[in-house]
């Protein structure tokens, strides 16, 4: 696994955790690159690969074909921390439950349809609590 910094922040995960939450999320053997981002890459990415014109929390680009399995996950940093913010989570929960979408994306995952995403949801909370935090989709009004 590669980690790729692109921007300094003090609220940043280490490669150690990067490392533990893509082990946790795995099925497979795989080759994964995680970057974390500042804006104007995560825009850039985001509009070139999906026709979105802006940037968003995490990009997953697989590469299904290759043995083992590879990709790439691009985590945003000032969209993942003011959504932590705005969430009131903490910044390493939010970015563990992120890292493991991304990973889940890489092994087939999607939310598209409503079943599909429930039955994500239920993985990511099922991997993200054995991580020691909270489950990602309760908010903090919730309890």
């Amino acid at each position: 696994m590669t980690v790729q910094y692109a921007v300094e922040n003090d609220e940043l995960p280490t490669r150690s955790q990067l490392r533990t939450w893509v082990k946790a999320a795995l099925h497979c053997d795989s080759d994964v690159t995680v970057r974390l981002v500042g804006a104007d890459e995560g825009r850039a990415l985001n509009r070139q690969h999906r026709g979105r014109d802006h940037a968003t929390n995490v990009l997953t680009f697989a590469y299904p074909e290759t043995n083992p399995l590879s990709g790439d996950i691009a985590l945003c940093v000032p969209v993942v921390a003011r959504e932590a913010r705005r969430q009131r989570k903490n910044p390493q929960a939010h970015y563990a439950h992120l890292v493991v979408h991304g990973v889940l994306h890489l092994q087939g995952y999607d939310h598209e349809k409503a079943a599909d995403a429930r039955v994500m949801e239920m993985v990511e909370t099922e991997i993200v609590t054995s991580l020691g935090y909270a489950d990602p989709y309760k908010t903090k009004d919730e309890g």
